[in-house]
């Protein structure tokens, strides 16, 4: 007999929300760093070069409530070019949201580039909502710096690279404890090597890319790092939306 799990579809966004946050806390820095991904059944972060291409619907909706729970919503740079960000906008639903819950309108928006190869007339910058986060090293280029200082908050996370220990560091020392990742692969690959992963929102669409898109991390780790199951739910299409927590 088979046994599907709940359909994301019978949750309510309450339900859902108590789901994707129950033990979302405890680190010994007060921080929680969520990271969200959708991959194909054979490992593809992307199909036709985008994640936007996998996940669905349901994918989606999860997407959103994560974000209106965040203090703040950490991508790498690479990311955001490849996949067409625009300024860190909620939907009018997840601003009241977290205006009944004591929360700023808009979570921050942090990217993390070692070159500062952002333009800062982007829309990224333009129209924020909230001055955004720029993650940096000391030795990026100066020139580029002062241009996106008149825009945001450049913060040197690292002398020659940037350090994920010292990203995290500076965001929960900012009052950002609730960290929402978007990626990139190799960033996620830098914070898995450094330990910092929290949490991982695994979206798995039933489809087979056939080896033509990356995985959702690159790199290499010392060591494994071991995480539990906390839900796995059903969405549209036989989509699945896991939930991973540190084992602790």
């Amino acid at each position: 007999m088979t046994h599907l799990p709940d359909s994301v579809a019978d949750l309510s966004d309450d339900d859902l929300l108590a789901a994707y946050t129950d033990g979302a806390e405890g680190t010994a820095d007060g921080g929680w760093l969520r990271v969200n991904f959708v991959s194909s059944l054979d490992g593809s972060a992307t199909a036709a070069g985008q994640s936007g291409s996998l996940g669905g619907p349901d994918d989606l909706r999860v997407f959103d409530l994560l974000r209106r729970v965040a203090d703040v919503v950490l991508v790498a740079a690479g990311t955001v070019r490849d996949e067409g960000y625009g300024p860190m906008l909620l939907h009018d639903v997840d601003v009241a949201w977290r205006r009944e819950h004591g929360l700023s309108d808009h979570p921050v928006f942090a990217i993390v580039t070692g070159s500062l190869g952002l333009d800062p007339a982007s829309r990224v910058f333009t129209e924020a909502p909230v001055r955004p986060l720029v993650l940096t090293a000391t030795s990026a280029d100066p020139e580029r710096r002062r241009a996106l200082e008149v825009v945001a908050d450049v913060v040197s996370c690292g002398a020659d690279t940037v350090d994920p220990v010292l990203v995290r560091a500076a965001l929960v020392e900012r009052g950002l404890g609730r960290v929402h990742c978007e990626g990139g692969p190799s960033f996620l690959g830098a914070l898995v090597a450094a330990d910092l992963v929290d949490e991982l929102c695994l979206s798995i669409d039933p489809s087979l890319e056939g080896g033509a898109g990356g995985r959702i991390v690159r790199g290499s780790s010392p060591g494994l790092r071991s995480m539990r199951l906390a839900h796995v739910l059903r969405g549209a299409g036989d989509v699945l939306l896991t939930r991973y927590v540190r084992a602790r």
